[in-house]
């Protein structure tokens, strides 16, 4: 975040707030003190260029322009709650003894002051407190997120490194190959960026500059290792036996703090199931409450509309503070590639490929290129499945418009409830034209053509680890690695083996192997196999015989492939105990639908001397309406499905469209037992 922001014509630049608050900095705190240094290395940590007591003042100037708001919107407040008579000074008194009468009057007349300011005071604290707070949090947010992805992606960048290093790449070009593999390893390699930086635009030397990013790092592990390095580096040791022991260790921990995450959600999952149920718990409350005519009919309303959205919600943020997703879009960018490389990695809806690149030398490609939007178009039309299989939220383009369209002719036709009596009258059939039949058009295409397509991902990755070892065994016999990848495609079944052999028909008509890879890899665009083609690519370009480096990735795809199934395996629990939450939640709703609303209604009802049941109102006197209870009963049963669902497709997946699949099926099972009960 840098400070050199302008707030547009007329605003003001954020240097000068910063400047105007820099006195306010040298009041506070000691430039020299313990918490300027910690936000100062929480911003190198960030990759933030900010001096430190520049940012500091700038946060304290934000925290002081929106506490000096807050404070004028809770004297204000204070004083409307008075001149409007909502707040009785009267009832404000801390109790304390007056001798005369004089000093009673006084501490009487001060109530209202000393109110309007406490409220101005509270206000603008919270105020204060959110600007400079807020602004202080982004470096340890920004630090604790790229600590997060160095982590994840360390044990398969050691392995790379290990990689090049077999391939007889120096201590140098493994630096310079590490930072240049933005693309796969990320954060990672941005701190190798560092260093090459350090010892190419400013002539430090590289051990200097190791050993500085090894302090400027937020990554403990990322930082220890470029310790080990530099000694290994100092004292002229075996870089390969060390790399490759630094393999097979941060291998091990990757396993261990995925297997320690997974525990962490078995312990989100157990939380979950009382959260779940505390709404429930407090509907059952309001209920006995409003029978008795002791609770406010808003407060229900409240529960369903409001609560229980919030509990799944922030249960949902919750979780992905700790859920550990695959980062890396997957795609390998193609930097030192051929021309068709490049462009046809460019390819999409609006960019038609390799033909772009002759655009404008000769009057043929201009009327190709003009040709090629019809021909992707039919293209599209003649297959959209495989279309929508490869991008499953353009099944939204299609599904949300024909939803409203259903939506909107059911309400011209009269069939659709419009107003709070037609829900209530019918709250089955209103919630299944308003929300059942909308969900149901734009979740199930959805849901149907992201499995198809995590599917086809499955097939790839699925035997990675196999044929990884199969083409290592094919290279240890002396083949080249073109060679190999024709044995394994020849020997084996399966997408992978096809892949291989239009791998070895490109390279067969002219195509480089690197470039085969890369196509390859950019078609399924997998972080998992991304990172695993970087490394073959990488390694092949130096030797052919490349045995080790396949035993490597062989060896990291199978800790992944132990990782996957132990998460699949510890994450089945989780989403087990979420859907048996739901089905109890959803079975004590019933019976209370259909075994405690009615009969107790009726005894209200006869104890009241046969009066009414409390026609338009949750809670009239006494009574109650089991029409606006099964309604809300109905609602907030659906709500918790939805949530329930997606909870538990992004605590299995770490993607919340997985969660599509659960919510459907929930919703489907809410929606026939209230069809019996309701």
């Amino acid at each position: 975040m840098s400070l050199d922001v302008d707030a547009g014509d007329g605003g003001l630049d954020a240097n000068v707030l910063a400047e105007l608050c820099y006195p306010v900095f040298e009041l506070l705190f000691d430039p020299d003190g313990d918490f300027v240094a910690d936000v100062e290395r929480k911003l190198v940590e960030a990759r933030m260029p900010d001096q430190v007591e520049m940012y500091v003042s700038m946060a304290l100037a934000v925290g002081l322009l929106v506490g000096g708001s807050l404070w004028a919107v809770g004297t204000l407040v204070g004083y409307g709650a008075f001149s409007l008579g909502l707040i009785d000074p009267g009832t404000l008194s801390l109790g304390v003894p007056a001798p005369t009468p004089e000093i009673q009057a006084l501490l009487r007349s001060l109530v209202v002051p000393t109110a309007v300011f406490v409220s101005g005071l509270v206000f603008g604290s919270i105020g204060f407190a959110l600007g400079f707070g807020g602004l202080l949090a982004v470096p340890y947010s920004r630090a604790s997120s790229r600590k997060r992805e160095i982590n994840l992606l360390l044990a398969d960048s050691v392995s790379f490194m290990y990689a090049l290093s077999v391939g007889g790449l120096n201590q140098l070009e493994i630096l310079r190959a590490m930072a240049a593999a933005e693309d796969t390893y990320g954060e990672v390699s941005r701190e190798f960026q560092s260093i090459v930086n350090e010892t190419e635009y400013f002539g430090t030397d590289y051990r200097n500059a190791i050993r500085q990013q090894s302090l400027e790092t937020p990554s403990d592990e990322l930082s220890q290792f470029l310790a080990d390095m530099l000694s290994i580096v100092n004292s002229g040791g075996d870089m390969e036996s060390f790399l490759k022991d630094k393999k097979e260790k941060h291998l091990r921990t990757s396993k261990q703090e995925r297997e320690m995450t997974l525990e962490t959600l078995e312990l989100f999952g157990e939380m979950y199931m009382t959260l779940s149920l505390f709404p429930l718990l407090l509907i059952i409350i309001l209920v006995i409450m409003g029978m008795m005519g002791e609770a406010d009919d808003r407060l229900l309303y409240v529960t369903v509309y409001l609560l229980i959205p919030l509990v799944g919600v922030g249960f949902l943020v919750l979780v992905s503070t700790v859920k550990q997703d695959e980062p890396g879009d997957g795609y390998l960018q193609p930097d030192g590639g051929s021309e068709r490389l490049r462009q046809t990695s460019q390819e999409g809806l609006f960019h038609f490929g390799l033909v772009e690149a002759f655009v404008g030398t000769f009057g043929v490609f201009d009327r190709i290129r003009d040709r090629e939007g019809t021909h992707k178009t039919m293209e599209i039309l003649s297959a959209p499945h495989v279309f929508l299989r490869e991008n499953p939220l353009y099944t939204l383009a299609l599904t949300v418009p024909s939803a409203l369209a259903l939506v909107g002719v059911a309400a011209a036709a009269g069939s659709a409830p419009t107003t709070l009596d037609g829900w209530i009258a019918r709250p089955v059939w209103s919630a299944f034209v308003w929300i059942y039949v909308p969900v149901y058009v734009v979740l199930i295409p959805l849901g149907v053509f992201y499995e198809w397509h995590q599917r086809s991902r499955r097939a790839v990755t699925g035997k990675l680890s196999e044929t990884l070892r199969k083409l290592s065994s094919a290279n240890d016999t002396g083949q080249t690695l073109l060679e190999s990848v024709q044995t394994v495609s020849e020997t084996s079944t399966g997408t992978l083996s096809d892949e291989f052999e239009v791998i070895h028909a490109k390279v067969n008509y002219g195509m480089s192997l690197r470039d085969a890879l890369v196509e390859f890899n950019n078609s399924y665009a997998v972080p998992r196999l991304a990172r695993t083609v970087k490394l073959i690519t990488e390694a092949q370009e130096a030797s052919s015989q490349i045995t080790d480096v396949l035993t490597t990735a062989a060896q990291a795809s199978e800790n992944q492939d132990d990782i996957e199934r132990e998460r699949k395996s510890r994450t089945r629990m989780q989403v087990a105990i979420i859907v048996m939450t739901y089905i109890t939640l959803l079975g004590v709703m019933a019976i209370l639908q259909t075994q405690f609303i009615d009969v107790m209604g009726d005894l209200v009802s006869q104890s009241d001397g046969g009066g009414s049941a409390g026609g338009a109102g949750f809670g009239g006197g006494g009574g109650i309406d089991p029409d606006i209870l099964s309604m809300l009963f109905f609602h907030a049963v659906t709500i918790q499905a939805i949530l329930s669902g997606f909870i538990s497709g992004y605590i299995r997946d770490a993607e919340l469209v997985s969660g599509v699949k659960f919510a459907v099926i929930l919703m489907t099972l809410a929606l026939g037992v209230w069809i019996y009960v309701g």
